[in-house]
């Protein structure tokens, strides 16, 4: 009984950190009952369908009266499951992440808010794409993929076991590379259509220097970003599918 009641807590505290950290899931709109709620089942059913060794191979029975075997194990655990929630969070935030890069460009870096599904300050316009990604993402099972990263975990990294911190840590820094190459490769038509238009604005500067080109310019890149971003919401669908590659490049899937 005592190693099923440990085999319970490793579990419960792999899912607590995973879903402390990963999108939708992590909001601070959600809940903490229907968070509470939902860890304890899933830890319910990963208790019962993940191979533990309790007491003979994964988890040294005397670790059972040795806390600080105990303290280890959990923090091994906790580790593995931020780990693999950061790197879901990373390669989330492609979206938000280009479109901030095209809001600087337009001029909106002051118009911030706060926001309330994750209690940082952002821009209404990520804001907006942002939310308009996660029904996507949603509508197309794609919570699905956190749980499958969650259950296949346990596969690659056992119960009981110490993490591997250069794997955990390669893992995360693979997934802020591809995210930063991700949103630029989402942001580089909209950041060639501002170079067009600041070379432009720079033309008519020296044909009409009478003409006050500062009264002209901030209308004219807010205009041309929000046509840049209407033109880029059709591509928003076919990143969910890019994401779910990612996520099986990078993570146990």
């Amino acid at each position: 009984m005592p190693e099923t009641l440990l085999g319970f807590v490793l579990v419960v505290t792999r899912v607590s950190g995973f879903f402390l950290i990963v999108p939708v899931f992590g909001w601070q709109t959600v809940p903490v009952q229907t968070k509470i709620a939902v860890i304890v089942l899933i830890s319910l059913f990963l208790t019962a369908v993940v191979p533990m060794s309790i007491g003979t191979d994964t988890v040294d029975p005397d670790s059972l009266q040795n806390t600080t075997k105990v303290v280890l194990l959990l923090a091994g655990e906790a580790t593995y499951g931020l780990a693999l929630g950061l790197i879901c969070h990373l390669l989330f935030a492609v979206v938000k992440l280009s479109i901030q890069i095209v809001e600087q460009q337009m001029g909106l870096t002051m118009a911030e808010v706060l926001d309330p599904l994750t209690g940082e300050s952002a821009r209404p316009l990520s804001g907006l794409l942002e939310m308009i990604f996660v029904l996507l993402f949603l509508s197309a099972n794609g919570h699905h993929l956190f749980l499958l990263v969650l259950s296949k975990s346990y596969a690659a990294f056992p119960v009981g076991t110490l993490p591997s911190i250069p794997i955990l840590s390669e893992g995360v820094v693979i997934a802020g590379s591809t995210m930063l190459i991700a949103a630029l490769r989402l942001a580089a038509p909209m950041l060639a259509a501002f170079m067009v238009l600041m070379v432009a604005l720079a033309l008519l500067a020296r044909l009409v220097p009478e003409m006050n080109i500062l009264f002209i310019s901030m209308p004219a890149r807010i205009g041309l970003g929000l046509i840049m971003v209407a033109m880029f919401l059709p591509f928003i669908n076919g990143y969910v599918t890019e994401l779910a590659d990612w996520m099986a490049k990078i993570l146990p899937l």
